[in-house]
């Protein structure tokens, strides 16, 4: 197994609301990271989202993809309202993140985030389940009137809701380059900070993830606290993390074996000499 990434996390219960409904989830052991960001207020919406966050984390642990744990977690928030745990009007929305090597899937559902920052700017990877993403991809607002739409804040899917027979997963993968890192978040950063914000504070990358999530917690409280805000921060692989990676697939290639094996690939490489020589002499003397 390759080294554990370096990563921060952070939530808060914010400067208006009573309870915290938000959870995460940080398994860099296995490579896992989640934000998941309740709905219901005193009707359990941190019942909703810790259900989720708990079976997404059981069942990536036992080999399902991102996909069918999201899913399976939609009907596990379902069968518990209707066992009479937490409320029949919970919910949550979600966002998880996978990295194997360096090769990131994330997936999600509802407006909670994740964000590729890349040394300069920062890059929306999902896109919100939100009344206002329909709205913009129909042509009906601009980009510029999303942030204060009156109903930004309408969300279109989200795990557990009773009348969402099955609930729409956005999905995103990619490869990741050392010095970027992927920031995962609930709508309490980013109705309250603005992308730029965000992307001023990341630009302090000398400072430890922790560091910089704490202060984007402290930001968002600052422009306001009025939701429950959460936040990861996870680095790339480092340059040795890649190379140790690249070695390790070798090894496991067909030409494992050799490569393991010093003494023959010691003798391969100067049989591979000698037969280069010998045709570039063939060539000359042609």
């Amino acid at each position: 197994m390759p080294p554990p990434l370096e990563y921060g996390a952070g939530t808060n219960v914010g400067l208006v609301r009573e309870n915290n409904e938000d959870c995460y989830l940080s398994r860099p052991d296995i490579g896992l990271w989640l934000v998941a960001d309740g709905m219901g207020g005193h009707e359990a919406g941190e019942v909703a989202s810790s259900i989720a966050k708990d079976y997404i984390n059981q069942s990536v642990s036992s080999g399902s993809n991102l996909k069918q744990a999201i899913e399976q977690s939609h009907h596990a928030v379902k069968e518990a309202a209707a066992n009479n745990i937490g409320s029949p009007n919970m919910g949550t929305t979600i966002v998880v993140l996978r990295i194997n090597g360096i090769r990131y899937d994330i997936a999600w559902v509802g407006d909670s985030r994740a964000y590729l920052w890349d040394r300069e700017k920062l890059q929306q990877l999902s896109t919100d389940h939100s009344y206002v993403q329909e709205l913009l991809k129909s042509g009906a607002i601009t980009e510029d009137e999303v942030a204060n739409h009156a109903q930004r804040n309408i969300i279109t899917q989200s795990i557990g809701v009773s009348n969402l027979k099955n609930v729409e997963v956005g999905q995103v993968n990619g490869v990741l380059k050392p010095g970027q890192k992927i920031l995962l978040c609930s709508d309490g950063l980013t109705d309250l900070l603005a992308d730029e914000e965000i992307n001023e504070i990341l630009h302090r990358s000398y400072e430890e993830n922790q560091a910089l999530v704490d202060k984007l917690i402290v930001k968002a409280l600052q422009n306001g606290g009025s939701d429950n805000v959460t936040v990861q921060l996870i680095s790339a692989p480092t340059q040795d993390t890649l190379a140790n990676e690249i070695h390790r697939s070798f090894l496991h290639s067909p030409f494992g074996p050799l490569i393991a094996n010093k003494k023959r690939l010691k003798w391969l490489s100067l049989g591979l000499a000698i037969g280069l020589v010998s045709v570039l002499a063939s060539i000359i003397s042609g």
